[in-house]
């Protein structure tokens, strides 16, 4: 039965990943040597050894999310933890987080800081799935089948919107947005929620909008026309690294606008300096292996034949396709900047974690499916067909006998 398992698993789906964070770690070392340099005082390959750390951290999560059945996280003793664990992450760092770039969002752990509202992001996928998949019975009933779960989801974004980080909030709902999409719910209650949530969000936004729309923020509004805003300067050097490039790019380690003009260059705007450096090859690489995977998980959430695995795959999809999304549309002045990393390739601990973790259970979730598709239903067809067999017919352990 364990070679059957190994068997399922889909290693296209971790040779794409892997090549990605191993791509990313060489990005990170040559995008952030100056930084750490020049703005630091540390060694140049200091960002560079953290990313390291945390991607082995991140390659072990991974493996364990990647082994560990899915079909426990919808059990409530997994799902009652994981719960109250966001809340407390979430007040904690109203309490005692460290602001960086205007937001309280960091809780300092000595050597590591990590970013709560990171892990949310997963605990969303996980607990959202699971309630509606449990509710497909009357999905479309509102108040009991519809309204339930999306109170945990308004009111944790509504924690990290008060740190205040609206790109994180913003990202969180559009994931749980995805996955009531994807809920099996009908037309008529999906227009109710956009009613409802438009005669909240409206006058809340009137009420705190100098809160909201405070100059910073407004000024990157700015990014049709960055040359001449006032705000416009990462994206200035964001265009003028991506203009460098062309297409075969200036060479690896090559890049000028790391040299202290393009801010957090190993961060936010990484994709810069791979197109700087490496040209429309490095461009089409990353899009390639990012498209993959969200494409690769739409798949198998088609695949799914249970609501939970469907939903998680969705949520996981999602939530790299709209973080890539943003930060590709971002550089590029296609939208608004919003301070959102390159998924497996920007540089950060926290983030990183949260996307191994995701695609562990991603990678989870299509090997059941492809037992399923080559073992499990040969073995029923077997049993129907009156063929003595001795099978496994659950992942759980349990064994059919066909007597005669």
């Amino acid at each position: 039965m364990f070679k059957k398992i190994l068997k399922s698993y889909d290693y296209s789906l971790i040779v794409v990943l892997g090549l990605l964070c191993i791509f990313g770690l060489v990005m990170v070392y040559s995008s952030s040597m100056v930084t750490a340099v020049q703005h630091n005082g540390v060694a140049s390959d200091y960002f560079y050894d953290k990313q390291r750390t945390h991607l082995i951290l991140g390659t072990i999560a991974f493996i364990v999310a990647a082994l560990f059945p899915y079909k426990a996280y919808k059990s409530n003793k997994f799902l009652i933890p994981i719960v109250f664990f966001s809340f407390f992450g979430l007040l904690l760092v109203s309490i005692i987080g460290n602001a960086v770039n205007n937001a309280q969002s960091w809780i300092d752990l000595g050597t590591r800081s990590i970013q709560p509202s990171e892990f949310v992001k997963v605990i969303v996928i996980v607990y959202l799935s699971a309630v509606y998949a449990k509710k497909q019975s009357y999905i479309n009933e509102f108040n009991k089948g519809v309204v339930p779960p999306l109170v945990y989801l308004i009111l944790v974004c509504g924690l990290i919107a008060m740190e205040p980080d609206y790109g994180t909030a913003g990202i969180i709902f559009l994931i749980g947005l995805a996955i009531i999409l994807s809920s099996g719910m009908n037309m008529k209650n999906l227009l109710k929620l956009a009613g409802i949530g438009a005669i909240f969000l409206v006058p809340m936004m009137l009420i705190l909008r100098d809160k909201i729309f405070t100059d910073t923020r407004l000024a990157r509004f700015d990014f049709l026309h960055p040359f001449e805003a006032e705000g416009g300067y990462q994206l200035s050097n964001a265009f003028i690294a991506l203009g460098n490039g062309g297409l075969s790019g200036l060479g690896l380690g090559q890049s000028i606008q790391k040299m202290g003009y393009l801010p957090e260059a190993h961060t936010d705007f990484i994709m810069a300096v791979i197109v700087e450096e490496l040209g429309v090859f490095g461009v089409m690489f990353v899009l390639f292996a990012l498209g993959f995977i969200v494409l690769k998980g739409i798949f198998v959430a088609l695949k799914c034949k249970d609501a939970f695995g469907s939903l998680l795959a969705i949520g996981v999809s999602s939530m790299i396709g709209i973080q890539a999304f943003i930060n590709l549309g971002g550089i590029s002045g296609v939208i608004p900047l919003t301070g959102v990393p390159l998924p497996f390739i920007s540089y950060g601990g926290s983030s990183l974690l949260v996307l191994m973790v995701s695609m562990g259970i991603l990678v989870n979730v299509s090997m059941f499916v492809n037992y399923e598709k080559k073992y499990k239903d040969k073995e029923e067809q077997d049993v129907t067909t009156d063929k003595p067999v001795n099978t496994t017919a659950s992942m759980g352990g349990r064994f059919t006998y066909n007597r005669r």
